[in-house]
């Protein structure tokens, strides 16, 4: 199994309707690229200061698989049409299990 886990922080005029059309876009990919096996979303919780505010937790069977979403149309279209215009910062790992 192969992981692969990004955080996002949004620009300070990015709007509610933006962060949601991010989530709902990421929420789409399941269906989308069979390759992923497990996809976890969400908003920062609000408990500690300074975290990101956005991350994503998604597993694969395979570095390949991993390589398929990553190169992926309709994932690549959610970078560039939602993620990307609001996008303050980001950081991201992938590791095996």
């Amino acid at each position: 199994m192969f992981r692969h886990v990004v955080l996002f922080t949004w620009v300070a005029d990015a709007t509610e309707e933006q962060k949601a059309t991010v989530e709902t876009r990421l929420k789409e990919l399941p269906g989308a690229i069979p390759e992923i096996r497990a996809y976890d979303i969400g908003g920062d919780a609000g408990v500690n200061q300074g975290n990101y505010e956005f991350a994503v937790v998604a597993d694969f069977d395979s570095v390949a698989d991993y390589i398929v979403y990553r190169d992926h149309p309709a994932h690549r279209a959610v970078i560039a049409e939602a993620i990307t215009p609001i996008v303050a910062g980001r950081v991201a790992v992938q590791y095996s299990l």
